[in-house]
């Protein structure tokens, strides 16, 4: 009788639990610009998510790679946000020898995080 309670309060409280994650959940869209490009800068800086500073100098980056193409102005490089988007999901689309990973095609980030990460790279 006390096991049946406890699995009972066990999945009472995961129940509860997913219930408060996702409403805490904000969707990208849901978010302003300037909170997309926040987050964006996170996750492309970040060592374990998008790490586009081991290749690519940009934003006033501390240690960047030189091995691929400074990211700046890329408004003008990229004025279509959908092309800049589909770079970063598989750049061997238009280059089949590209060495950038395919974020999206090998499921390195999320389809919300490389949203997030194409707002914060044609910020710049």
């Amino acid at each position: 009788m006390l096991r049946k309670k406890l699995a009972s309060l066990g999945i009472m409280a995961l129940l509860l639990a997913g219930l408060v994650a996702t409403s805490q959940t904000v969707s990208a869209k849901e978010m302003s610009i300037q909170e997309r490009i926040v987050a964006g800068k996170k996750i492309a800086w970040n060592r374990r998510g998008g790490n586009c500073l081991a290749c690519h100098v940009m934003d006033n980056g501390v240690l960047p790679g030189n091995t691929a193409p400074a990211l700046m102005m890329m408004k003008q490089r990229y004025p279509d946000w959908n092309d800049l988007r589909a770079q970063i999901w598989d750049p061997r689309v238009r280059n089949p020898n590209a060495f950038m990973p395919p974020f999206g095609a090998h499921r390195i980030l999320s389809e919300r995080e490389i949203d997030l990460v194409t707002d914060y790279i044609h910020s710049l």
